[in-house]
């Protein structure tokens, strides 16, 4: 059979002997082992095959043109990502570093309420020791002697009071309600009763003598409502009246929007009438308005600006001496607080601390015109140990905590003495998170933001003494 073959191929390529050079047989097994014959001619035309690699090699192209094109798409969207991340980059850091800062604070509320709780348990256990030991301790009856008659008699020349308090009231007495001397002596007493007068109100300048319960008008629709601050112009000139309120939310990296309501009524519906752009940042929760103007400190920096209301434009600016910033010296509860702006029936304060100062608080007076320091008091008092502080007939005043929900006004400094000495007057942090906390001289009124709520409280003044 192979001879066969073989003379066939002879034959076949017998006239051609230029092709009889490139035509080859081979016999040998394949991969199953079984005998396979392959016969090659060479192209007597071509050179090299336009398709070389055959099937497998196109494969391989189709999968690297997929690998190519998916890498594409990975280093475009690389690119994409990166980008945000950077743009984002900056934000999250600020957020971490607010997140950290607030959690240092907590920290340290945590464990002061820890001791103040210790505290308290030692002393409950006290009074309950004391009510046993009153408890087991006996109690003698006395028992007031009575005249032999078992009656007595109002004395000559001595008053109703004296008169009702000495005659016996118990069983035994032989006098009636009806008698002419007990009506006589009652009548008197009613007609002495009603004839006091009612403790006069003091409405000059004078020393805080209690703080009310917070009375709330309306609660923050956004996470940027936590903390802000809500006032209204004490000496407001036109075109705003005394019952405008104003608004800033002061969660943000870029705080400007300052909110204007008509009324109280219009800011519990959450209604404003206009919406402000401020030119520069807000920085804090420390602005006030005065006279017509919003003063306000500039995010980052020490810079304070009077914004003009009626003309909506920068009326001055100018740096507060010395004064930290940005989380140097702030309050207890953090938030950026280092400076801290009042008014109160002398003018416009200035609450903040310095470097000299070592983080105590430094009171300054500030013309309300230019911004100018024009007198400066370095207090004993350690600002971040507090939570907030106010200004009233030029005395300053901390507040203990800013998250306990009864807590006191701890404080005061009087300017007009240097002096300053430890108060305890009840203080309600409603919400647990008191962010903010302004006195308005006309109304005689506190306006706080605590917790997402703004709330007022009313004061009551004393008149002052000359220890105070």
């Amino acid at each position: 059979m192979f001879l066969l073959l073989c003379m066939c191929l002879v034959g076949f390529f017998a006239p051609r002997g230029d092709a009889q050079d490139r035509a080859a047989l081979w016999r040998g097994n394949d991969r199953s082992g079984r005998c396979q014959y392959t016969f090659t001619v060479a192209s007597p035309a071509e050179a090299s095959c336009p398709q070389a690699g055959g099937p497998e090699m196109e494969a391989v192209k189709a999968r690297l043109s997929t690998l190519e094109a998916l890498v594409s798409r990975l280093t475009d969207g690389g690119r994409v990502a990166g980008a945000t991340a950077a743009d984002s980059g900056a934000e999250l850091r600020e957020a971490m570093n607010r997140a950290v800062g607030e959690r240092n604070l907590l920290q340290g509320e945590k464990e002061r309420l820890e001791r103040e709780l210790g505290s308290l348990q030692r002393r409950l256990e006290e009074m309950l020791r004391e009510t046993e030991t009153l408890r087991n301790t006996p109690c003698s009856p006395q028992t007031p002697a009575v005249p032999d008659g078992g009656l007595m008699r109002p004395a000559a020349g001595s008053s109703p009071v004296s008169q009702l308090m000495g005659r016996p009231n118990r069983h035994g007495d032989g006098g009636s309600l009806r008698d002419p001397a007990w009506q006589q002596s009652f009548q008197e007493l009613k007609a002495e009763v009603t004839q006091v007068p009612a403790p006069e109100e003091y409405t000059g300048c004078g020393v805080l003598a209690s703080v009310s319960e917070p009375v709330t008008h309306r609660k923050a629709d956004s996470i940027a409502g936590k903390y802000g601050v809500w006032m209204q112009d004490p000496e407001a000139v036109t075109p705003h009246g005394s019952d405008t309120v104003w608004r800033i939310d002061t969660v943000g990296s870029d705080v400007r929007q300052l909110f204007s309501y008509e009324s109280l009524e219009q800011l519990s519906k959450g209604f404003p009438t206009k919406v402000v752009l401020l030119p520069e940042p807000v920085e804090g929760t420390g602005g006030v308005l005065y006279r017509g103007s919003l003063y306000y400190q500039r995010r980052r920096s020490r810079t304070l600006i009077r914004f003009d209301l009626a003309s909506e434009r920068v009326a001055a600016r100018r740096d507060l001496p010395h004064a930290g910033f940005h989380g140097q010296f702030p309050y207890s509860w953090g938030g950026y607080t280092d400076i801290d702006l009042a008014v109160d029936e002398r003018g416009l304060w200035a609450v903040y601390s310095t470097s000299k100062a070592k983080g105590a608080v430094v009171l300054s007076r500030l013309d309300p015109h230019d911004l100018r320091v024009t007198r400066s008091w370095e207090t004993n008092i350690r600002k971040n140990g507090v939570a907030n502080a106010f200004v009233i007939c030029g005395r300053l005043y901390t507040v203990a905590s800013y998250a306990a929900a009864n807590t006191t006004v701890n404080y005061v400094y009087d300017t007009e003495s240097s002096r300053g000495h430890a108060l305890a007057i009840p203080f309600q942090n409603k919400y647990r998170y008191n962010s903010m906390i302004d006195y308005n001289p006309t109304q005689k009124k506190l306006f706080a933001w605590d917790n997402f709520h703004m709330v007022s409280y009313d004061v009551r003044l004393g008149r002052p003494t000359p220890a105070a």
